[in-house]
């Protein structure tokens, strides 16, 4: 990845990359949206930074209003590459990192693995930390990123919604953060879990599912509650509606494994 930056003091303990991520998109869809660009900060245990911004043909037109919000119209887009082309590189320049950005629990992390999905790899979230700048700001000041920027840096956020400027945005907040609240976490496992606390009877990150003792039952509306077992076998159009709407992908694997009869261990 390049350019290269100037070191930065995070007073963070990494044990392994952070890759700080933002993506502008068609829409809010990770299933019917797609991603136009896509921004990463990654920094290393030493302080190092490399830095990298791709721009991509969606190959669906970009709404007005999406174009409003970011500034990339079609014709910005039209000689990029699809992100199919760009897959195996953005892989690369993510493997082995923990992840970090604002808002990328509910937005750009399952755009990511949904766009990894199409281009036919799979993009693991599992076993890397996740710190979203949002969660730590929400919890201690809640509101969006412009406005956290100027509570933390005193900053004004004049190019807000371009995934470069928001990038190095959500990285100047996390650092303000880290040198404001001294309680916070120093290292990256502990700052995920204070950025996503999970249940321990939760079966997918989001707790769409949980388990019931040793069976995996619905967490969410009218059949919160159900096993997913007796839904596959008796409620195919339930599944089929899952399996179409914007869950996350996590949750959706296990749905579909199930239905080949591959269910998850149930904890100890």
């Amino acid at each position: 990845m390049q350019p290269k930056g100037e070191p930065i003091a995070l007073k963070l303990k990494l044990e392994r990359p952070l890759a700080i991520f933002d993506i502008e998109a068609t829409g809010t869809s990770p299933v019917a949206d797609r991603i136009v660009e896509l921004a990463i900060v990654k920094i290393m245990a030493n302080g190092d930074r490399n830095s990298r911004v791709f721009r991509v043909n969606p190959g669906i037109p970009i709404p007005p209003g999406a174009t409003e919000i970011h500034g990339i119209s079609d014709a910005d887009v039209a000689a990029c590459p699809p992100f199919a082309a760009i897959a195996a590189e953005v892989d690369e320049a993510l493997k082995d990192c923990d992840l970090g950005g604002y808002n990328c629990l509910r937005y750009d992390i399952p755009m990511l693995v949904e766009e990894f999905r199409r281009a036919g790899l799979a993009f693991e979230v599992e076993g890397r930390r996740v710190v979203d700048v949002q969660r730590i700001y929400h919890r201690r000041e809640p509101r969006d990123l412009t406005a956290a920027l100027a509570f933390y840096c005193g900053e004004m956020h004049l190019d807000a919604h371009g995934a470069e400027a928001d990038t190095n945005a959500t990285l100047r907040v996390l650092e303000a953060q880290m040198d404001r609240y001294g309680d916070l976490p120093r290292d990256v496992e502990a700052l995920d879990a204070y950025c996503n606390p999970r249940h321990p009877s939760w079966v997918d990150r989001t707790g769409k599912l949980k388990w019931s003792g040793k069976t995996i039952v619905l967490n969410f509306g009218r059949k919160k509650g159900t096993p997913l077992s007796s839904i596959i076998e008796n409620d195919k159009g339930f599944i089929k509606w899952m399996l179409r709407c914007d869950f996350p992908r996590d949750t959706k694997d296990i749905v579909e494994q199930a239905m080949q009869g591959a269910w998850p261990s149930p904890p100890d």
